[in-house]
Order: C-alpha cells, then structure tokens, then sequence
C-alpha cells in the first residue's frame, strides 16, 4: 500500500500502481468525471498514469490551470491528427498548450494551408473529438524511436530526438495518431466538444531564422460552446482595447525602424503617464525608507559573470560590446540587481544599517527574437521599477511583509480588483537549473511561505518557475475582460549576496552574509502600462490620465479666458489643454471624447461674462455650470474616489 496526501492534508491508502483517475473515482463519481490530469509530487501526469510510491496528489479539473494546460495540449495532438489524416506526409515540429490554447509548428511541402482550410480542419477534430479514443503513454528506447519517424521521413522529430537521453523517451498515442511527447494528456479526446483555429503564422524551425520557416496554426479548444461563444466576444473586445492601437490614438508611444525593433518612443502624453506611475512609487518608497539609486545602462562583462546572469542568459542576450582596450568586454544592462550589489559593497556596513533598501527605475535590454516582440508587452528595452533589500536572516520575514503590503497596495490603487499570488518555487527533478545551495534554497522558501500564509492572500504554488537564484511571489492579476497577467514580483535570494561576497558586522562583531530580497511592483513599466491601457480601454482613473481635461472655446476670442483657466487649473495641479483650432464645437467635443480625456469645458459668452465653465464629463455628459475652484474640489474629490 502507499499512502496518498491530498490538499487538504487528508491521507489516504491505495494500492501500489494506483491512477489519480481511480483516487477521483474513491471520491465521487463526478470528481472522477471532470478530472484532466493530477499534480503528482508538484510533476502534471496523466490521470491514468500509475503512482508506485508514496506521493501528494492534486486533480485538476478544467478550473485549474494544470488543468487546461492538459486539454490544450492533447488539443494540439488532436490538431495533428485531424491534419495528417487531412493531408498524408505532414510533417510536424513542436505542438505546445500556450497561455490561452495552443499552437503546432508544421511542414505542409509544396501545399500552403489558408484560413479557407481551417474550417475543414476544425470539422475533422470535432469528429475525431468524439470517438473518444484513449490517450497512450508508451516508453519507447530511442533507437525505436528514431526508427519510427526515419519510417515516417520526419526529420524534425528526429532532430528533437537527438537531444534525448536513452530512456527518457515517451510516446503518445490517440487513435490513428503518434507523437513523440512527454505529455502529460487527458485520458480521452471526448470533453473536447468546442474548437476554433484563430491563426495562421510563420515560424523559424526552433526560432532560428537560419533554418525552415514553417507554418504555425494556433488554436482553443472548450469542454463546452458556450465557453468558446464568451472566449470569441472576449477577443473581440481585447482588439477594441489592444494598446498598440489606443497608444497610437492617444499619442503616448511609438516605435521607429530607425531606431529599432522592440525598442519605444515615449511621446509626451505616454511620457507624462510614465512619470505619475514613477512619482507615485517613488513617493511611497521614500515614505518606507528606501534610498533612491542610478546605475548605468551598461556593466562589464566580468559584473555579470559573477552574479550568474551571464552563463544563464549570455547565449541569448545582446552580444558584448568591444572596446578599444585589449580584452575589455561590456554588456547592455540584463537586470539591476549586480550593480546594485556593487552599491552595498561600496562601504562597510553593520548590523544597525540594515535592512538596506535600494530603489531605481532602472532600464534594462534583453534580446527578444523579433517574432516574439509586440508593442510594450514584448520589448528588448524596458524599465524596472527595481528595489533591493539588503537584511538579516531574522528580518528576512518582516522585510518580505512589508513588500507584499507595498505590493498588493499599488495593485489596488491601480484599478486591478483580482488577483492571485503564485508561490513560484524550484523543480526539484531538475537542481541544474539553480544556483546555491539546498541550504540557503530551504531557508528562502520557507520565508516566502509563512509570510503569505500571515496574511490574507489567495495563493498557488507553482513548482519550477522559481528564478535561478531564488523563489519568488508573483502576482497574478485578472483584468476588466477577464485575462490573467503576471505583475509584481518580491524574489528571496540567499545566493547573490555570496556570490558577490556581501557581508555585514553582526553585534557579535563578526562577519555575516546578508539575505537579499528583490522586489518590482510593476514589473516593466512598459508591460504594466500595456496591461493598464487595456484594462481601462485607455480610460485611466482620473489622477493618471496625461490629460484631465480640454478647454473648448466656441470662439478664438476666448481663448485669452481659456489661458487665465488653464493658469489657475495649474495651481491645483490640474493638468489639460486648450483646442484652439479652427473648427466647430461640435467636432472639438468629438474629438475630445475619442482622446478619452475626462472633462472638457464649454467656453462661451456666458461662461466668459460670469467668470464660470460649463463642464462635460466622458461617459456622464453635463455635470453642471462651476466656477474654477469648484471644479477643482469636484475634481480632487472624484480623483480621491478614483483612487480608493
């Protein structure tokens, strides 16, 4: 027998070789129903995969994220099984679940596939969809394995199989169809009852624009229509709300081949918006004792070395810079935490100076391949609002609880209502991939989990998404159509301070490694102001709009009146503009609303004769006739609202 622990922290026995499929099943019938696949020791398995040793198990139903994973990614072997019965001799590449469904990477020969075939393809899953056939999980040697695409001519798969260890090789198979996976998969295709495919693409044999360009088609499947009809209305809306679109409307960001891809153009509007995002956190850093840094946009070669960055992010990053100099090598900034290492270092330091706290908006550039990049979202120049706390292991706990509050208050002062935290911590299969010792790696997770247990937090816990020198909170929040994004992130790092040999004297008098938290409550200004626009549809709350309102003058006679409003306006910093073109009111008032600027004022002869503005406020219409130090309190008291 072995025992099984579920998440509530019930036990139970069952006997070697059990599925978490027959562990739904001793729970409820319906349970069993619903179940995708399990978490089996922090690894996705198959639900019908057995479980030989004493193990914690969760089930995943389509309301887990592990959950849809699963479905998606036996979608994309559905896909290719309704493709190659299709089209006999495709040849296929990688097939992934993806945020939201999943893409496949195909050779189609001499034949090019065009939205007019999607249909055709989508109608052959469906009926493939409903036979119901069994997902197979089969360890096969890789000589086999070879032999078995050599058979079929795929010289993708065997390309792919040439970096596999002998013995870690599995095959999947789902009716007339076999793949080369580690899945995990549903147990059968039958819950897959609604698909669309959404896009046709090109894409670099393994994203190197040396080889084959091959053809990608995305696709989302549903265990129900209804999901699908919502999911269509959905995307929808977000190409209304896409903030390439609204950026470009409202003047805040561009970009320029000159200049160079993934690289923006701040606009004065988008700059404006910018700076109250980073006035704001500045504010309440300052409020909260950190000291406000600047480091440079670049740093020797040897900086990154040592702070791991290079070896783990080198290859494929932007290249060194040479200089004149015999061997002197430098790099565009990848991250601000070495430089910042290198500011504690700078004097020595006791224990009655920490903790430590360093604050920057700090630009860095990291080399994305063009075909991943997208408007703010995906740039290869973006700025952190970056901050280290440099402490004692005993204030490891209360330092990582201040962040969480700092954190979860700017999330809410944003706008964003939903959201989640994800406790990202090591794969423990694969210890390669981290720096450190088990040690310190033990100490910084346990912190991370009793804090977030302290407060009121809805939390999950993902194993393997830690970074490669220590485990983080990442939050997940969800915006006005639904979509979730990962924002703030607060990481513990035991490993960086040794790395660079940072120390402090204890009141022992002597030496002590300090424990090292980093922490970004935006992230990438750039991605949060993505995230922000569309979010708001480029509505934001009155106290970030670039503008707060428009002075509409019915006559160029007027505009001197408009001048003494916007001078007093200034005082309350109250921040618009005046339209003095030469067009009809009537148009101002148009255009004024599709720039999304909160309040515009009617300047006219009997606004002018009393001293008064007749004010307009976006979406509410006439909010009534105010003197300018009316409108201000209005305003601050709606900004005030805005706020909360």
């Amino acid at each position: 027998m072995i025992n099984i622990t579920l998440p509530d922290g019930n036990i139970r026995q069952y006997e070697v070789g059990t599925t978490a499929m027959q562990i739904a099943l001793s729970i409820s019938e319906g349970l069993a129903r619903n179940v995708l696949s399990a978490d089996v020791n922090g690894q996705t398995w198959d639900a019908n995969r057995p479980i030989q040793t004493d193990s914690t198990v969760k089930l995943n139903t389509w309301n887990d994220v592990h959950g849809k994973a699963t479905f998606w990614h036996s979608s994309a072997h559905l896909f290719a099984e309704a493709l190659e019965a299709l089209y006999p001799g495709t040849k296929f590449g990688i097939g992934p679940n993806i945020e939201a469904g999943f893409y496949y990477d195909v050779d189609m020969g001499d034949r090019t596939l065009t939205t007019s075939d999607l249909d055709k393809i989508e109608t052959k899953m469906l009926e493939l969809a409903r036979q119901g056939n069994v997902f197979v999980r089969k360890e096969v040697s890789k000589a086999d394995a070879i032999g078995y695409f050599t058979e079929k001519n795929d010289e993708y798969k065997i390309e792919l199989l040439q970096d596999l260890a002998d013995g870690s090789i599995t095959f999947y198979t789902q009716g007339g169809f076999t793949d080369l996976c580690r899945g995990p998969h549903i147990p059968d295709t039958s819950p897959i009852k609604a698909i669309k495919l959404t896009n046709i693409a090109g894409a670099y044999w393994r994203g190197d624009e040396k080889r084959k360009m091959m053809t990608r088609i995305y696709g989302i499947t549903f265990p129900k229509q209804k999901e699908l009809t919502e999911y269509l209305e959905m995307i929808e809306e977000a190409k209304k709300r896409d903030h390439r679109k609204i950026g470009a409307e409202l003047d805040l960001f561009m970009f320029s081949e000159k200049v160079g891809s993934g690289l923006p153009l701040w606009l004065p509007k988008g700059t404006q918006l910018r700076e109250r995002l980073q006035n704001y956190l500045r504010t309440e850093q300052e409020n909260r004792g950190y000291q406000m840094v600047v480091t440079p946009h670049i740093g020797s070669k040897s900086l990154y070395e040592t702070s791991g960055h290079y070896a783990k992010y080198g290859a494929d990053s932007f290249q060194p810079i040479k200089t004149p100099r015999e061997g002197e090598e430098f790099l565009l900034k990848p991250m601000n935490c070495p430089h910042h290492c290198e500011i504690y270092a700078h004097r020595p330091k006791s224990y009655r100076d920490l903790p430590y706290r360093l604050g920057e908006f700090g630009t860095v550039y990291r080399y994305e391949q063009a075909g991943e990049l997208h408007g703010l979202s995906r740039v290869r120049g973006f700025t952190q609002d970056d901050a280290h706390i440099f402490c004692t292991v005993d204030q490891v706990k209360g330092e990582f609880l201040n962040v969480l509050e700092l954190t979860t208050q700017v999330i809410r002062k944003m706008g964003f209502k939903n959201f989640t935290a994800q406790i990202s911590l090591r794969d423990p299969n694969k210890p390669e991939k981290y720096i450190g010792s088990d040690e310190n790696w033990d100490a910084a997770e346990k912190a991370i989990i009793e804090a977030t247990a302290e407060v009121d937090l809805v939390t999950t816990t993902a194993y393997g998404e830690a970074a490669f020198y220590g485990p983080k909170l990442d939050f997940m929040i969800k915006d006005a159509l639904g979509r979730s994004w990962q924002l703030g992130t607060i990481q513990v790092d035991y490993n960086l301070p040794e790395r660079f040999d940072l120390t402090y004297t204890g009141a022992d008098n002597k030496p002590h490694r300090p424990v090292m938290i980093h922490r970004a409550p935006f992230g990438s200004m750039e991605r949060f102001i993505s995230i922000l626009i569309e979010h708001t549809a480029g509505k934001f709350p009155l106290w970030l709009a670039p503008d707060q309102y428009a002075l509409l003058p019915v006559s160029e006679k007027w505009i001197e009146y408009c001048q003494e409003v916007e001078n007093q306006l200034k005082k309350y910093d109250i921040r618009g503009f005046i339209d003095d073109r030469n067009e009809s009111v009537g148009k101002k008032i148009r255009d004024t609303e599709l720039k999304k600027v909160p309040f515009m004022f009617i300047i006219g002869d009997k606004e002018v004769e009393a001293g008064n503005l007749s004010v307009r406020r976006q979406g509410h219409g006439d909010v009534g006739i105010m003197t300018v130090e009316e409108f201000a309190k209005y305003f601050l008291e709606e900004a005030e609202k805005d706020a909360e």
